[in-house]
């Protein structure tokens, strides 16, 4: 499922709402997920899961295609943790 597609599938479970304000309620939610994200701070949606960023040092790695050894430098990845009631409706638990 991709962005517009979510936003139309909430517009249609709430005919009350006009997609174009779904749509600009998804894109703040997200705006604001990345925005924490980037200040450091961990976003948890109680049952859904949480995000967070870890940090990943400097490596030395390799490429792929000649084998060559290449320097990776150091970067911080967006992490994502399922919640306990995500997890178990994934895993067939009705929750």
């Amino acid at each position: 499922m991709i962005k517009s597609e979510l936003v139309q599938r909430i517009a249609q479970a709430n005919p009350h709402l006009y997609q174009r304000h779904v749509e600009m309620i998804v894109n703040t939610i997200l705006d604001e997920i990345t925005a924490a994200l980037a200040r450091g701070d961990r976003v948890e949606l109680r049952g859904f899961g949480a995000f967070s960023v870890k940090h990943r040092p400097a490596r030395t790695g390799r490429n792929p295609r000649t084998g060559a050894k290449v320097s990776v430098e150091q970067k911080n990845v967006p992490f994502f943790k399922t919640g306990k009631e995500m997890r178990e409706r994934l895993n067939g638990g009705s929750v």
